[in-house]
């Protein structure tokens, strides 16, 4: 069994998330779509999150079992000026936006 090599980090992750947005090259994840209706969170919303936030490292993560980095990008939405965390990852199609949440503040 030949173990698939982990890939490099995308090193500037925000230029990335800003071309696949700019070229509409990014899928929204049926549980994406799922958690952005729950919590009230738009798709521009979510977008503009991505778009002027900035990457949470400590929640960066590899997936293993998918063999992607899933980063995590905290910002502000525009409406509400919520604290809000999206996920995304990234395959030979573009950018695919994994899950939405409102970040809790303790």
């Amino acid at each position: 069994m030949q173990t698939k090599k982990r890939p490099e980090k995308i090193k500037n992750i925000s230029i990335e998330i800003k071309e696949c947005i700019e070229k509409g090259n990014y899928f929204v994840t049926s549980h994406a779509f799922i958690r952005q209706n729950e919590r009230m969170i738009s798709l521009p919303e979510s977008l503009h999150v991505l778009e002027t936030g900035y990457e949470e490292k400590k929640k960066t993560r590899f997936d293993t079992e998918h063999n992607t980095w899933k980063y995590a990008i905290r910002g502000k939405t525009i409406r509400d000026e919520l604290d809000v965390r999206v996920i995304v990852t990234f395959d030979e199609n573009g950018m695919l936006i994994i899950t939405v949440m409102h970040v809790e503040n303790l």
